[in-house]
């Protein structure tokens, strides 16, 4: 197992951070740790890179023991952390050659070499000469994971990596994510549930410090379950909505809009537009969320 974790406890005080936590990751996995903020997430996430000492539990990464083993735990993993510390007087270049010189590389010419693998998976070949502080936000994610990268660690622990990243940037920094991941195990924390969809294999959801999940994507996908969001012209009473088949739950979230809870794996959207049509509603939005990942996190996290 590239992760493996056993029991792991973390107490601030008289409270617990993280809660008898266990599970296992296999290598090439790119595991979702998902949950509300508060959860746990970051403090599991400081106590795998040996940045914090567990007070109970044992965890080992790539087969390092984190309390035993610090320094070949932290030589084997690439960390992005939630605010991502950058030296931006820096010129990028200068930075990852910095980082490079940081794991000790034999010779200047290995540490070259990865200078330039970092650059060009990351794509920042034409940023290397501007300071970090020049950078946009999605560059400077960019140069985080660069240096997260630079060693080449069969491990990548992502803390947050899309915060404040447009959608442009965040495409981006996706696709980063997923070619990394192709080679190497990656666990991704986040409290954004589309991040999860687009990236990982597998999600653990934890909530006050426990694992409350951990299930394949895949499997949360072919559950008979949806989730439909339709806004009409006017309010409609919830109950004639009660009469639609397979209707499990009706929530108006807003003004005309309804979220829609069906047992099926029957397409519910042109029985809504019937419904529409035949009580001389019009249809504005009609549109599938996605209900398995959505609706577990609530029913686990609320």
């Amino acid at each position: 197992m590239s992760i493996d974790l056993s029991n792991i406890t973390k107490n601030y005080g008289n409270r617990k951070a993280l809660d008898a936590v266990s599970f296992s990751i296999k290598k090439g996995e790119i595991v979702g740790l998902l949950g509300p903020n508060g959860a746990g997430k970051s403090t599991l996430m400081k106590t795998l890179t040996t940045y914090i000492r567990p007070t109970s539990g044992s965890a080992a990464v790539n087969g390092f023991d984190i309390l035993s083993q610090k320094k070949e735990v932290q030589q084997s993993i690439g960390y992005l952390p939630e605010h991502n510390p950058l030296y931006l007087d820096m010129y990028v270049r200068e930075y990852l050659n910095f980082t490079a010189s940081l794991y000790r590389t034999s010779n200047k010419r290995i540490g070259k070499e990865a200078v330039e693998r970092a650059l060009e998976l990351t794509g920042l070949q034409s940023e290397a000469y501007k300071k970090i502080g020049q950078l946009s936000k999605g560059y400077r994610q960019r140069t985080g994971l660069a240096a997260a990268v630079i060693h080449d660690p069969e491990v990548l622990i992502l803390d947050e990596p899309t915060t404040g990243l447009d959608p442009n940037q965040i495409i981006e920094i996706r696709k980063l994510i997923r070619n990394a991941g192709r080679e190497k195990t990656v666990l991704l924390s986040t409290h954004i549930m589309q991040e999860v969809e687009a990236m990982c294999d597998r999600v653990i959801i934890i909530n006050r410090g426990q694992v409350v999940a951990d299930k394949q994507l895949s499997v949360l996908k072919e559950g008979e379950a949806q989730v439909v969001e339709v806004e009409f012209d006017f309010l409609v009473e919830p109950r004639l909505l009660q009469d639609l088949p397979y209707i499990t739950e009706v929530n108006n979230i807003y003004d005309c809009v309804y979220e829609l809870h069906f047992k099926t794996s029957i397409d519910m959207r042109p029985a809504i537009f019937d419904f529409a049509h035949d009580n001389g509603l019009k249809t504005l939005q009609l549109h599938h969320k996605n209900r398995n990942l959505e609706s577990l996190f609530r029913e686990l996290t609320r």
